[in-house]
């Protein structure tokens, strides 16, 4: 059984490979259920349309971290609406949070980088872990432009940091014109902080609008330098060498 855990040498996927291929590629490569990580960008959303295909393959799924904006569940339903599919939630675990706030208060991840990264594991690290259980490989909508951290994105990648799964990023090669481009062009659903200005959707007291010419990644923990704008949910292990993001 060829399962991600004894995976050869991924093959290299150069630059102008189709996102469908991408998928193609990867998803042959083992053996298992897949899962797609959306939350409710422009470019998962693009992501789950250019797959739509595929989506009986596919488990789609999404974490509430107790913290989104109110138009990011509006996507969600439009989302599943559109495509008659079930989205699978997961939430961070409730005596975690009760006692973060209550020892911390609203507001801790403020206070210092490991404070920060304390409450990304709480509120998504964790439950991404529990929404991986069992998949052989998972689909994200990261793109080499989207920040430094990622300019060295693979299109496949093994996630030692959860368990030796295939992951596999389709969009890693796209532009964000071609993601505009081809939401217009389909009329997706589109989250509407970006219409806002957000560049990258995530936690409300976390994300805020981009203004214009400023750094897509900048809406991110904007109080931190930006060599730490991750969450943890990507760390990252390239070809048997660890990418500390």
């Amino acid at each position: 059984m060829n399962t991600a855990q004894n995976l050869p040498d991924l093959p290299r996927i150069t630059p102008g490979t189709s996102p469908g291929e991408i998928f193609r590629i990867g998803s042959q490569a083992v053996n298992g259920s897949t899962a797609l990580a959306c939350s409710f960008s422009i470019d998962d959303v693009v992501l789950i349309d250019l797959l739509r295909e595929h989506l009986d393959q596919i488990r789609v799924f999404a974490i509430d971290t107790g913290r989104l904006n109110e138009e990011t569940y509006e996507t969600a339903e439009s989302v599943a609406a559109r495509y008659g599919m079930k989205i699978d939630w997961y939430f961070p675990a409730g005596e975690a949070v009760e006692r973060l706030e209550r020892e911390k208060g609203l507001f801790s991840f403020r206070e210092s980088l490991e404070n920060r990264k304390e409450c990304c594991f709480i509120r998504k690290v964790e439950p991404l872990q529990r929404a991986l259980r069992g998949a052989a490989s998972w689909i994200t909508g990261m793109r080499r432009e989207q920040s430094d951290t990622r300019a060295n994105l693979e299109p496949l990648e093994i996630d030692t940091v959860n368990g030796n799964l295939l992951k596999i990023n389709p969009l890693a090669f796209w532009s964000t014109k071609q993601v505009l481009d081809y939401a217009r062009k389909h009329r997706l659903p589109v989250n509407r902080l970006h219409q806002q200005g957000y560049t990258s959707i995530g936690c409300a007291p976390c994300t805020r609008a981009v203004p214009d010419g400023d750094h897509p990644r900048s809406g991110r923990w904007w109080w931190e330098n930006a060599e730490h704008r991750e969450c943890g949910l990507h760390r990252r292990y390239q070809r048997g060498v660890r990418c500390e993001v």
